[in-house]
């Protein structure tokens, strides 16, 4: 059997073609979008200092530690996260794919061959006849005529399915950044405190030392020598517990980054300038959230696939109207397929026009609705959590600083009380109970305030992600159409 593509040439059904084309899609019965009025007050309900937006600051200028912005580039490359968020939305465009292409007929090139034999006994001319059919051509199989827009509707909701796809795709960056950088300040936190006590271990090492050549010698009692052992044995037992928690948030942060990292300290601990570490952020107006928040953008883009769904429930109660079509040749022998006149074309339009289906048009247009009132109040849901998330970091960037401050004033104190313990029990005047204690909670002073600053830094960048993070990853939807 042959088969040839065919030169069509201009012919009524290829017109009709083009008149329905032009015809079809030209309507939606979506509602009119509205976006919902923020279900928040007008302002945050802390006090901003002026300074940077979040939007205008890339996370490479915020973050400016080095190391940071490595574990921070290679967490937005590695992380499994990131990778089945993007695969989300490579599976939203296809199906976008899959649903734009439903506006447009699909024509296929067909070739179709038949011989039959009819006994004499069966045969109006009782003799026996052998037929034969062979045909090639277009065809267009039940192609849908939109003319109330349903197809165009579901195109819509796919197109905004895809985009709410792409957002998220868009927060989990966000999320992650946020995640990497805080656990970095928690495993600096951590190296901070270990060299403390560390520090604190050596001191007291030598401190034992010298208490056990005076006991040798007589110079001191027995209680004075067990009180210095129980500082020592305290520092060392704080110590194994802050090694143990720096293993564990090492782990932690090498998952989030996604692949072998080096997590070693620095040869030389640092204390971060708590001044300079991240820019300062001005939260401006919780409207400038909904243009700044991934996850709101989002939840608006689902808000609006639930409209376009209206849609196609809507129009589902209109005839449906369809097409099939072919345009080609035919003939009884297979070497006449292409003699002058063995032109041949059909074209069958097909109107349904639902009457009674149980009340399942209604249901199914009820549970649009209802789709759409659950997208509207996730919209706000999430419109809500996003203030009070910006709301809690501004509280807690005022009040941690405020905290360090005390710690600062608090640290300077107890270290003051230390000395003076210590000098005072060596002239005599006091038992080293006194500087046991004195001793003990400037160790504990000095631990605070490392967490505390390393809350503050934390709060700061608890802002930048509740602002919107700077947009860490480009969209992978922007140039769809």
């Amino acid at each position: 059997m042959t088969m040839a593509v065919l030169t069509l040439p201009h012919h009524a059904m290829l017109a009709a073609l083009a008149a329905t084309l032009a015809l079809a899609g030209c309507a939606s019965m979506a509602p009119a979008y509205a976006p919902p009025p923020l279900p928040v007050a007008a302002q945050y309900p802390e006090t901003d200092p002026a300074g940077a937006h979040a939007p205008d600051v890339a996370w490479q200028s915020y973050f400016a530690d080095p190391r940071l912005q490595a574990l921070i580039a290679q967490a937005l490359a590695s992380n499994r996260d990131i990778r089945i968020a993007a695969l989300r939305v490579e599976e939203a465009r296809a199906a976008y794919g899959i649903q734009r292409a439903e506006q447009f007929p699909t024509i296929a090139l067909g070739a179709s061959g038949s011989r039959a034999r009819m006994p004499d006994d069966l045969s109006p001319t009782g003799r026996a006849m052998t037929s034969a059919q062979y045909q090639a051509g277009l065809n267009v199989s039940a192609w849908e005529l939109d003319f109330w827009g349903r197809v165009r509707s579901l195109k819509d909701s796919a197109l905004q399915t895809l985009l709410a796809s792409d957002e998220a795709r868009r927060a989990v960056g966000v999320a992650l950044v946020a995640q990497v950088a805080n656990g970095y300040l928690g495993l600096r936190e951590l190296d901070e405190r270990v060299e403390l006590a560390r520090a604190t271990v050596d001191s007291r090492a030598e401190s034992l030392r010298i208490f056990t050549r005076r006991f040798e010698v007589g110079s001191i009692s027995k209680l004075d020598l067990t009180q210095v052992e129980t500082l020592l044995s305290q520092a060392l037992s704080l110590s194994a517990q802050l090694e143990q928690a720096r293993a564990v948030q090492a782990h932690a942060l090498a998952q989030l980054v996604g692949g072998p990292v080096d997590l070693t300290p620095v040869a030389e601990v640092r204390r971060f300038d708590d001044a300079s570490v991240l820019q300062p952020l001005h939260a401006g107006l919780p409207s400038a959230l909904l243009t700044q928040r991934p996850d709101l953008i989002a939840a608006e883009h689902q808000l609006r696939a639930a409209q376009a769904n209206i849609g196609a429930a809507r129009a589902a109660f209109f005839p449906t109207i369809s097409l099939t079509a072919a345009y080609g040749t035919a003939s009884a022998e297979l070497n006449g397929l292409f003699d002058s006149g063995s032109g041949a074309w059909n074209l069958a339009p097909r109107m349904v026009l639902p009457i009674f289906d149980a009340g399942r048009l209604r249901a199914n247009m009820d549970l649009a609705e209802v789709r759409r009132d659950v997208a509207v109040a996730n919209y706000e849901k999430s419109v809500q959590g996003a203030f009070r998330e910006v709301a809690d970091a501004l509280s807690n960037r005022r009040w941690l600083a405020l905290q360090v401050d005390i710690g600062k004033t608090t640290l300077a104190a107890q270290s003051e009380r230390a000395r003076l313990a210590k000098l005072r029990y060596d002239n005599g005047a006091a038992p080293y109970l006194e500087v046991l204690d004195a001793q003990r909670d400037l160790l504990t002073v000095e631990q605070q305030l490392v967490q505390t600053r390393r809350a503050l830094l934390s709060s700061q960048v608890s802002l930048y992600a509740a602002l919107g993070g700077g947009a860490p990853v480009a969209s992978a939807a922007a140039s769809t159409h």
